[in-house]
């Protein structure tokens, strides 16, 4: 059960205030899942706070529909030059095809993904303002900076995920009245606010938390998304300190075979830096999951393999950007059997022969369930898989491009060690020869083989485009990926939706080109 059905929500930032965290929270109690309370704990637990009914509130908003699944694939995945759309030519509707094929329309998922994104700021506004202004809440000052620790975190999180999708956001630090209409601030001014979230955040969060609290924000989780703001702001010298942080907590490596790291035992491992929580079970197979698997499912033509919409179908620029032989091109992208040569899937199925709506169907390995968890749920939709938003190979990857930027002889030898030591975790298990050492200390050779390796590391997990703008070569990557209609300075961005201009009487204004 969710807290809101947002679905029905249709919101300007004028009236985002009318949605309150205050309505529902104990409706957390009707189910189990991960990182909740249910009737035995109830009210808080060893190592919770009295604010946590309203915290989970927020992180039940993590596995909404548009927050996680739809509309943040769509945006941050069909957009760039490591997916297509996939399905049949017309499923998905001019919207769809347009954030595949360029320009993006300026309402429909641009809408919803925006209004999404609000929804997750509003409760965190809320979460800080029962912890600041509630004093019918008795808690300790430890218990307050860590609550307030937590929303900080995933107001930071969205308010990244907005600024990079749309530039101008609204900046929105506390509770409105719903008459209140907030301009956009800009780009810069977003991104100072987002830093003092997680530098507050990394400060007051704990290290770990119990494994039945998997999913909560911890320390590493800030510094490692304050590293990425970092990175993306070009302050490489504060990039490269920070992403060393996480590396030297000692609560993360790269001991997680990379094949496992996607399946269900894999889930909050040693690699997992934040991830999103979905659960299930036979009886309430979808309510408390996410839906982002069942999207980029198989669309086969068996009961076995009709697992999905077929979305988010990898591309052929990023099936060449693999090295021979590495093995995360085959764990990444699942083939299709054709005549006489089957394909074998990560947990050693047959993939079938998928139908041919689309030339040569691939899907996203990554999401491919344990057919043993579709037998124990009963249901093909595989709801129950959690969404990896921060691994630490992206940390250590990000700390390879900081250290290089910064430059000098010990700098770059460091950026060579962190990028070889993911190479040597993707190598396990492959012929030898394969992904051998970087030896290069040459700076910009350097720099290509590391957003190379960033390229094949986290394919199909969202961070291509965004690293594509932030390098300033998406005009050519696009251009070379046949995606002709791009236009950098249009399409860098997506539209601020219109219904939300509307909304605003014009005091949200549209990005160029659209």
């Amino acid at each position: 059960m969710k807290i809101f059905n947002k679905r029905n929500i249709c919101m300007a930032i004028t009236a985002a205030s009318l949605i309150s965290i205050n309505s529902g929270c104990k409706s957390f109690l009707d189910t189990e899942r991960q990182g909740v309370y249910t009737t035995e704990n109830y009210p808080y637990p060893q190592g919770g706070t009295p604010y946590d009914t309203f915290l989970f509130s927020a992180y039940d908003a993590l596995r909404a529909y548009n927050f996680v699944s739809d509309g943040f694939m769509v945006a941050s995945s069909i957009r760039s030059d490591d997916a297509d759309k996939g399905s049949t030519p017309t499923d998905g509707g001019a919207d769809v095809i347009a954030m595949d094929n360029f320009p993006v329309l300026s309402n429909g998922r641009v809408n919803t993904l925006w209004t999404e994104y609000f929804v997750m700021i509003v409760r965190c506004n809320d979460i800080i303002d029962q912890v600041q202004n509630n004093t019918a809440i008795v808690a300790t000052p430890e218990a307050k900076l860590q609550a307030e620790a937590e929303a900080r975190f995933l107001r930071a999180y969205s308010y990244f995920f907005l600024v990079r999708a749309y530039g101008r956001v609204p900046k929105i630090d506390k509770p409105l009245a719903a008459t209140a209409n907030v301009p956009q601030s800009s780009a810069s001014e977003i991104y100072a606010f987002i830093e003092e979230d997680l530098k507050f955040a990394a400060a007051n969060l704990p290290l770990n938390w119990e494994s039945k609290y998997s999913g909560r924000s911890t320390k590493g989780a800030a510094n490692g998304m304050l590293a990425k703001v970092y990175l993306y702001q070009q302050k490489w010298a504060m990039a490269m300190a920070t992403a060393n942080m996480v590396m030297t907590s000692s609560q993360y490596d790269l001991s997680v075979n990379y094949g496992v790291i996607f399946t269900e035992a894999g889930e909050n491992s040693k690699e997992s830096v934040f991830e999103i929580q979905g659960t299930a079970s036979a009886q309430v197979p979808t309510a408390n999951g996410i839906q982002y698997a069942n999207i980029q499912g198989t669309r086969g033509n068996t009961v076995e393999w009709n697992r999905g919409w077929g979305w988010n179908m990898p591309s052929a620029q990023l099936e060449a950007a693999y090295e021979a032989n590495d093995p995360r091109k085959n764990r990444t992208i699942l083939y299709s059997s054709q005549a006489g040569a089957p394909r074998q899937t990560y947990y050693g199925q047959t993939a079938p022969l998928f139908p041919t709506e689309v030339p040569n169907p691939k899907y996203n390995h990554k999401v491919l369930a344990n057919p043993s968890f579709i037998a124990r749920y009963n249901t093909r939709g595989s709801w129950w898989m959690n969404v990896r938003i921060l691994r630490y190979a992206d940390v250590v990857l990000m700390y390879a491009e900081a250290a290089n930027e910064v430059g000098g002889a010990a700098n770059i030898a460091n950026a060579l060690a962190a990028v070889n030591s993911v190479r040597a975790r993707a190598r396990i298990g492959a012929p030898g020869g394969t992904l051998p050492n970087l030896t290069t200390t040459d700076q910009a050779v350097l720099r290509t083989a590391i957003r190379q390796e960033r390229r094949v590391e986290l394919a199909m997990e969202h961070e291509r485009f965004f690293d594509i703008v932030r390098w300033g070569i998406s005009q050519q990557v696009m251009q070379d990926a046949g995606k002709t209609n791009f236009i950098a300075s249009r399409d860098n961005l997506l539209p601020i939706p219109q219904q939300q201009i509307d909304l605003s009487k014009g005091v949200l204004t549209q990005n160029p080109g659209y």
